[in-house]
């Protein structure tokens, strides 16, 4: 392992604890916080020793499993439970789950990625009004080529947070990247998130009483 490969794997093992163990948010953040732990200021001149952001997510992952495989297990099931539980619900705005809990990768503070598509955000809140939920609307502005785009973003307060993010119906057929790897967003509908418990929780899942649905 040569000095680049050295720094950039002490620095991606540091963001993944900071992230797991210290509350820090964000993958611009932690590597960032990480680098100056390691390398002192002088990272700014090196940036080839940061790690990507798909990097630390799989260090956070690890690092998950490594301290307590079975708490990480039944809380991804549980997250992965309520996320089933809010796309029902959601079910005529097309739901699909992304991020974290699509993945596995989650971490303590991960949140339930949701995107919903309508053309009109009026008739989602009417929606979760008649539902009887709480719900914090903001948005959020996003750069595609030299635009600005602003989406409109809807939290929910559940067992674990939920954020909806709102989208256009004709952009359910658009598949971005992530931020985290720069791969194409993995959306899941309903059924390929119950298909995903069935094969990674069946233990729990069976006694959920899943198998009566």
């Amino acid at each position: 392992m040569n000095k680049e490969q050295r720094f950039r794997h002490l620095i991606t093992q540091e963001a993944a604890r900071l992230m797991v163990n210290e509350g820090v948010g964000q993958y611009f953040d932690a590597k960032r916080i990480a680098a100056r732990r390691i390398i002192g200021k002088q990272y700014k001149y090196n940036p080839k020793y940061l790690p990507s952001n798909g990097e630390i997510s799989d260090a956070v992952h690890a690092l998950g499993q490594l301290q307590d495989p079975h708490s990480h297990n039944e809380r991804l099931f549980r997250m992965r439970m309520c996320a089933l539980e809010v796309m029902k619900h959601l079910e005529a705005f097309s739901p699909r789950l992304i991020g974290s809990v699509s993945t596995g990768n989650i971490r303590e503070g991960s949140d339930i990625d949701l995107h919903v598509f309508t053309d009109e955000i009026e008739a989602l809140e009417h929606h979760l009004q008649c539902l009887g939920w709480t719900y914090q609307r903001d948005t959020v502005c996003i750069r595609a080529g030299s635009k600005l785009i602003e989406y409109e973003h809807i939290h929910l307060d559940f067992e674990f947070p939920v954020e909806l993010s709102v989208y256009p119906e004709r952009e359910i057929r658009i598949t971005g990247r992530s931020s985290t790897d720069g791969k194409p967003i993995r959306r899941l509908n309903s059924a390929k998130v119950r298909q995903l418990v069935r094969e990674e929780h069946w233990q729990a899942y069976l006694k959920a009483g899943g198998v009566n649905e």
